[in-house]
C-alpha cells in the first residue's frame, strides 16, 4: 500500500518551518564559524554583502538540496509532507530554485504570502502559486481488519 496525499494545513507547514528554521540557524552558525579564519578572527561587519549573500546560499543548498534529493526538507519530514509539481512530478533544479525565491517573498512580506493560504480557494500560498508547486501531506495507509 502507498501513502495517500492531501493538501498539507498550514498549521503542519507551520510546524515544519520551525524545524527547518532551526536547522538553518545551526547551519548558518557552522557557516560563520567557517567564515572567521578569512577574517582573522573578527567578526564580520554588519550588513556585509558577501556575508550576506554566504548565507542566502546556504539557505538556498539546504532547501533545494532536500527538496531535489528527497522531495522533502528535515522538518517536512519530521511533519510527514513532500513538495511535489503541480503535476505530481518531483521538482526540477529549476522549480525547486524558483520555489525558494519565491518563499523568500512570501516569507519577506511578514508572512503574508505564507497566511495567504487561509483566504485561497485551493490552500495555496504565493509561492506554491508562483512556482507551479504543491505542499502534500503524507497520510499512512489504512489497513482492513482482515
Amino acid at each position: 500500500m502507498t501513502a495517500e496525499l492531501m493538501p498539507a494545513s498550514l498549521f503542519r507547514r507551520l510546524g515544519a518551518a520551525l524545524y527547518d528554521a532551526l536547522t538553518l540557524i545551526a547551519l548558518f552558525m557552522f557557516f560563520s564559524a567557517a567564515v572567521m579564519p578569512l577574517t582573522g578572527g573578527e567578526a564580520v561587519e554588519p550588513g556585509n554583502p558577501w556575508f550576506r549573500l554566504g548565507l542566502l546560499g546556504v539557505a538556498m543548498i539546504f532547501f533545494c538540496g532536500f527538496w531535489l534529493r528527497a522531495g522533502q526538507t528535515l522538518g517536512m519530514r519530521a511533519w510527514r509532507l513532500v513538495v511535489r509539481r503541480k503535476d505530481g512530478r518531483s521538482l526540477t533544479p529549476r522549480d525547486a530554485v524558483l520555489r525558494f525565491f519565491c518563499a523568500l517573498v512570501s516569507w519577506g512580506a511578514a508572512g503574508l504570502g505564507v497566511l495567504w493560504m487561509i483566504v485561497d480557494r485551493q490552500g495555496l500560498t504565493w509561492h506554491d502559486r508562483w512556482s507551479s508547486t504543491r505542499v502534500w501531506t503524507e497520510r499512512a495507509p489504512v489497513s482492513g481488519s482482515g
